[in-house]
């Protein structure tokens, strides 16, 4: 038997060696003739008269084993026209047919679309990345639905030295936070839709409206210069492929939530997050407000999703066309979180205000998008795109625990500091963009890109409400606790944001190949301006209950609407506090670049932005009733320079070299104080930019289509960082300065992508096992100059150490996701994906007079996503966010103080975010 089983091995083996004998080869690559011959994934490769094929990879390169004889090859790709080429095959012989594709003088009669490549593909962002002499990464719709993610802030964070804050759609680049990045729509700027932020908060951005995401994390000259970190780009989505409409429906739940009993929220917003409560005509009663103190009880627990989209295109003529793409979308989600909420901590350890907050949360997030991409012919395009987002955010937070400042009744000292906070915040969002780009191709050496945009902001507070409590005199019953104007108050806040954005870019192709193969240089210039102008406005209105008539039981502290009466609060105390500020933001840009392959192995981008910079704001505070102004200008040259060199078709190696600056934030420069129930803000009208220089070096490995390994060191020179520090007072407010001369960092990122496994059958269908994984290293140090901020500002700086790392800086990133897929037919499939995340240990605040350094810890997170295609038109997804549910913690690190090593971390902050699942329904008709 032993013997049998070898010679039939044996025989096998020749056999196979026979038939692929009499078996030939036929292989070659694809390029693309309007894109200077580069390779051309993803087109189609056909023998004609037969049901051979094969699409060509991310390299172009293509291969099929035919039976010898005469056949005539058939290279196709959209939009491009198709070329026959004769071939004879011999058996046992491979023989090489490579072929160069261009549009030519092509129209939509002649383009029967097999197989299309966009930019919402993984595939095709890689082979982009590939291409580019400049440092690229994305994240593209095909990869965002696999990771299960539903916002633009957590899409962001599963690329390269890219972390979120939780609970906050501000996100950090390389360690470097909201100041040092830049976020654009189709490349022209977005408006903030806060106060005390750049950038416009990114998780209140829908995914259903994103074609991808471009992270650069290198400037160019064309790009804005106030950068450090990263310009996030957002790609609106056009319609691609067969007209579509498509229905989308999901529920779920957060685990905190359904773990309560009841849910409450303030009185005042609506479930849709569009109604708005305004300033009532006699706003120092406080029984004059339509709205209740008291909370109430809200019966919609679970979070929903709801989402029409749609596309189409129009035929015009043989060359021109429309496509259009229409989605809106509604979703609101519930958190309840718990934990200790602190401030006030001394040096020796010791708590002033020690909270146990209880925290319910109702977010909506409303977006309608539409986008055109007209195309007039061959050579011209437009692409419109209107969005219109509205965001609110409820948050009823109880506070119970001691003060310092509280002074109640009781027989002991606890007792007279032992008090009761409730705090109702609304904040609205309303954002309009338009957005009009265009290309424009004269011919083979000449193009223009150009864009315009206009944006409208709104972001409100339009009624937070406070009551604080502390125990009457009797030390049973309660009553108001009165020392301050933020005790009992009703607060309004408007900030309108109204902004103005040109891009144009003129290049021009130089020093032709041989052999019709493209250019060996292209020269681009043009001009890059936005014109910014935002007005904000608050109102806060103090009332100050006579707490010699008033007390109540303890659970009346929910009914205070009995105690806010005509008849309770008569002729007690009130006041209003009006603060404002008035900015302008006026950029206005020329710039160059200059891109030439000197061998056909290195190419080099040299730039030059050349730039007018005015930043103004003029204000109106408790502490400067007159009004002031903080004004800085500055004319800035800011080179940079890109060069890639292509160590073999698979390999690339990259450098970078960029000189931009970080402009502080308006609310920053304005000496207003911000209260929140354990910690105030304070802005410094001193500040002034700080001055980034930038140096990154990676090695790119693209093994084959679909796959990736790549390393980057990266460094910079910040000169006058710009910080958060506490103020040099018993007060332990935060402020904001440039703290030191100079800060340092440097790090490395590495980005695996592999296919683990992939299995294709006669029937091409697919079951596949892959695995993508990132993580980054960074190290940060600045010193802290005690002189320096004494010299510069109009209060004083006594640092706890003479040197620290970067506000914001995790020394360790990482990202990790295994994705399985099982094609079960071609309308058929189901995948699954686990995905971690990780960030350690992170800087919040400076320490000043001896007190530590307020620090976030670290956090593990883990998702599991899976979807399935029941039908061509009926797909099911199943998210289970946030699984092992971490203790996010923030603590001041005393222990770390000489001399205070006794008194160890004090923890400030913590809270579990719960974990959330979400079942989704799509039906595409």
């Amino acid at each position: 038997m032993k013997f049998n089983f070898k010679f039939l091995l044996i025989t096998l083996f020749i056999c196979s060696i026979s038939i692929a004998q009499n078996k030939g080869t036929i292989s070659g690559v694809l390029t693309d003739k309007e894109s200077n011959n580069q390779s051309l994934p993803f087109a189609n490769v056909l023998l004609k008269g037969t049901k051979i094929s094969a699409n060509t990879d991310i390299d172009g390169k293509y291969s099929l084993s035919v039976n010898p004889g005469n056949y005539t090859i058939i290279f196709s790709f959209v939009g491009y026209e198709s070329v026959e080429q004769p071939v004879t095959v011999t058996a046992g012989q491979t023989v090489t047919v490579n072929q160069i594709l261009s549009s030519g003088g092509y129209t939509l009669k002649d383009v029967v679309v097999k197989s299309t490549a966009n930019k919402q593909k993984e595939t095709a962002l890689l082979l982009d990345q590939k291409n580019a002499v400049a440092f690229k990464s994305a994240i593209g719709a095909e990869e965002i639905t696999r990771k299960g993610v539903n916002d633009v802030a957590t899409a962001v964070s599963k690329v390269s030295g890219v972390s979120k804050q939780d609970d906050s759609g501000n996100v950090f680049v390389r360690g470097l936070g909201d100041r040092y990045n830049v976020t654009t729509l189709n490349g022209l700027p977005l408006p903030s839709n806060n106060p005390a932020n750049k950038n416009i908060l990114l998780d209140i951005f829908s995914t259903n409206i994103v074609d991808n995401i471009g992270i650069s994390k290198t400037f160019e000259a064309q790009n804005y210069a106030d950068f450090g970190g990263a310009n996030i780009d957002i790609s609106a989505k056009k319609f691609s492929g067969k007209p579509f409409l498509t229905f989308s429906v999901g529920t779920g739940a957060n685990t905190n939530v359904l773990g309560q009993d009841h849910f409450y929220l303030q009185d005042g917003p609506s479930y849709s997050g569009f109604k708005t409560v305004g300033v009532p005509d006699a706003p120092l009663k406080p029984y004059n407000y339509a709205t209740s103190w008291d909370r109430q009880e809200n019966k919609n627990v679970l979070n929903a999703f709801y989402a029409l989209t749609g596309g189409r295109k129009f035929i015009l003529n043989d060359e021109s066309s429309i496509g259009t793409f229409v989605t809106a979308s509604f979703s609101a989600k519930n958190k309840y979180t718990e934990g200790y909420s602190r401030g006030g901590i001394t040096s020796d350890g010791d708590i002033l205000s020690d909270f146990y907050r209880k925290a319910y949360k109702h977010s909506t997030t409303t977006t309608v998008m539409g986008t055109a991409d007209y195309k007039i012919n061959n050579k011209n395009s437009i692409f419109f795109t209107s969005l219109f987002l509205n965001s609110s955010d409820q948050d009823y937070s109880e506070y119970e625990g001691t003060n310092v400042n509280f002074d109640g009744g009781g027989a002991t000292a606890l007792d007279q500091i032992t008090g009761f906070i409730k705090r109702g915040t609304f904040e609205r969002t309303r954002l309009t963009v338009n957005q009009l780009t265009g290309k424009n191709k004269f011919n083979d050496q000449w193009n223009l890109n150009w864009g315009l945009g206009y944006s409208i902001s709104n972001s409100a507070i339009p009624d937070r409400m406070q009551n604080s409590f502390v125990y009457a005199p009797n030390g049973t019953d309660y009553t108001f606790f009165t020392n301050s104007n933020i005790n009992n108050h009703r607060f309004f806040q408007d900030l309108k944001e109204k902004e103005f954005a040109a891009n144009i870019a003129l290049s021009y192709n130089f020093n032709k190949k041989s052999n019709d193969d493209g250019y060996r240089g292209k020269v681009t210039f043009g001009y890059s301006g936005k014109m910014k102008k935002l007005d904000y406005t608050m109102q806060q209105f103090s009332f100050f209950p006579d707490r010699t008539t008033i007390s109540f039981p303890k659970e009346d502290i929910h009914h205070v609407d009995n105690y806010l009466d005509e008849a309770h609060f008569g002729s007690s105390q009130s006041n209003r506090i009006h603060q404002l500020y008035n900015g302008n933001l006026d950029i206005h840009s020329a710039f160059a670049n200059v891109q030439y392959s000197l061998t056909e192995k290195l190419s080099v981008i040299l730039g030059a932005r050349f730039e007018k910079l005015t930043q103004d704001v003029f204000y109106v505070t408790t502490t400067v009733p007159d009004g002031d102004n903080s004004n800085y200008s500055k004319f800035n040259i800011l080179p940079s320079l890109i060069s890639k060199y292509t160590l073999n078709e698979k390999q690339n190696l990259k450098f970078s070299a960029s000189k931009t600056y970080t402009l502080p934030q308006f609310k920053e420069k304005v000496p207003i104080l911000y209260e929140d129930v354990a910690q105030a803000y304070e802005g410094n009208p001193k500040l002034y930019p700080s001055t980034n220089y930038n140096f990154d070096l990676g090695w790119e490995y693209f093994p084959k289509s679909g796959e990736l390994v790549s390393v980057t060191a990266f460094g910079k020179i910040i000169q006058n960082p710009i910080n958060e520090m506490f103020l040099n007072s018993s007060s332990n407010d935060i402020t904001y300065a440039n703290t030191g001369k100079k800060a340092t960092v440097a790090g490395i990122e590495l980005e695996i992508r592999k296919d683990i496994f992939e299995i294709e059958n006669e029937n091409s269908l697919k079951t596949k096992l892959s695995f993508d994984a990132n993580g980054s290293y960074l190290y940060t140090n600045q010193d802290l100059s005690n002189d320096k901020v004494n010299a510069e500002n109009p209060f004083g700086a006594n640092f706890t150490f003479t040197e620290s790392k970067l506000t914001g800086a995790s020394n360790f990133l990482a990202n990790a996701n295994i994705s399985f897929l099982n094609e079960f037919s071609h309308d058929r499939d189901i995948s699954a994906t686990v995905s971690y995340s990780y960030f350690s240990d992170k800087l919040a605040v400076i320490g000043t007079s001896k007190v530590g350094n307020i620090v976030d810890k670290a956090v593990n997170k883990l998702d599991f996503i899976l979807n399935t295609s029941l039908t061509k038109s009926l797909k099911l997804g199943l998210i289970y966010n946030n699984i092992l549910n971490p203790t996010f913690k923030r603590v001041q690190e005393q222990g770390e103080v000489p001399g205070k090593s006794a008194v160890g971390d004090v923890l400030v902050t913590s809270y579990k975010a719960g974990s959330d699942l979400r079942l989704t329904l799509n039906y595409t008709f």
